[in-house]
């Protein structure tokens, strides 16, 4: 899949101007509120109608077509179900409409987990149920690209945590390119194959989730306190005392129990305040996770603090210290040193399936 968003619009109080070519996969768009993000998945759905626009999906020319054909999904941030319908009509309404049968809607709703549901009215579902059922139409839609805007941001943690195994699942095993909105870094982290950093309605950065994660010169953007780069790992041991061994590039990562078979592929996030560094490998610490890494980067905050991007072979972390630190570490480009972590330090909710 490609997908090209070249568009120009002026608002009153900014100019929306972007220039993208999307790969496959789930492609967030990440930015503080009134950036510009909502704007651009409206303009592929064809929702709004910039000054200027060329939007391509493998080919074809979207910018030309009424909404109602360009086959796109869209679950917005409020599921938008209809009251009066049962799950099972909501679920199967743009089959209805077109006169066609609902193919493959047992696939969607095992899919999404909503077999139970099926009877019942949108008044009775949590906003978790809801917002599974809003996918479930978005796809029985048949869609060729589905748009989801902060489709999580009225959810509590609890039903967050619910519903991002099923996105991942969208993700992973779907095939569908996936266009998401969202201002939540360990969302984004969790979910995101390539990031776009939207500020005042330009692109600030565009790449690879892990390569912009991890690099100190985008964390302003994303946040200083919320900046931490994603590790690929695998399962390798579910231990007797209730951790679970992870096996990474740089060596064995230790975290409280993670659901999952032996050889299941996770991404972790690991929080740049959370690591610690060492010149020395450090001994006699209650910290069970050491990885070996070297320095790649530094790169000076405004503030007291520095950011350092470490290389695990291949892999990247983000630490961040104090100026004071990096100088009494000696700490620069090229230096070998050791990244500390607590094995407590790593939220469940940062625990994600699938590679970056």
């Amino acid at each position: 899949m490609t997908l090209e968003i070249r568009i120009a619009h002026r608002f009153a109080d900014f100019r929306l101007e972007v220039d993208l070519a999307l790969p496959g996969g789930l492609t967030c768009l990440f930015g503080r509120s009134g950036s510009g993000k909502t704007s651009i998945v409206n303009a592929v759905a064809g929702l709004l109608r910039p000054d200027a626009a060329r939007i391509v999906l493998d080919g074809v020319a979207l910018h030309d077509l009424p909404p109602h054909k360009r086959e796109i999904g869209y679950v917005f941030q409020d599921a938008r179900l209809f009251p009066h319908l049962t799950v099972a009509r909501n679920l199967t309404y743009a089959a209805r409409i077109r006169g066609q049968r609902p193919d493959g809607l047992d696939r969607i709703v095992e899919l999404l987990g909503i077999g139970g549901l099926l009877d019942r009215r949108p008044g009775t579902l949590s906003g978790g149920e809801r917002q599974r059922v809003a996918i479930g139409r978005a796809l029985l839609a048949k869609p060729r690209l589905l748009l989801m805007d902060e489709p999580l941001a009225a959810l509590d943690d609890a039903r967050k945590a619910e519903i991002l195994p099923y996105i991942e699942t969208l993700r992973d095993e779907t095939g569908l390119p996936i266009l998401y909105v969202s201002h939540s870094v360990s969302e984004v982290a969790r979910l995101a194959t390539t990031i776009v950093l939207i500020e005042a309605g330009q692109v600030a950065a565009f790449g690879p989730a892990a390569q912009i994660l991890s690099d100190p010169g985008t964390a302003a953007l994303m946040g200083l306190r919320d900046a931490g780069a994603v590790l690929t790992a695998r399962i390798v041991a579910q231990e007797g005392d209730g951790l679970t061994r992870l096996e990474t590039a740089a060596g064995p990562l230790w975290l409280p129990h993670v659901a999952g078979e032996i050889g299941r592929a996770l991404r972790v996030r690991i929080a740049a305040q959370d690591v610690i560094l060492s010149r020395g490998r450090p001994e006699g610490l209650s910290a069970l996770n050491i990885l070996p890494a070297t320095v790649a980067t530094l790169h000076d905050g405004q503030g007291p603090g520095v950011l350092v991007r470490l290389d695990l072979g291949g892999e990247f972390l983000l630490a961040r210290v104090t100026r004071r630190s990096a100088q009494a570490l000696d700490l620069a480009p090229g230096l070998a040193v050791h990244a500390v972590l607590k094995s407590v330090a790593v939220a469940q909710a940062d625990v994600g399936a699938g590679t970056t």
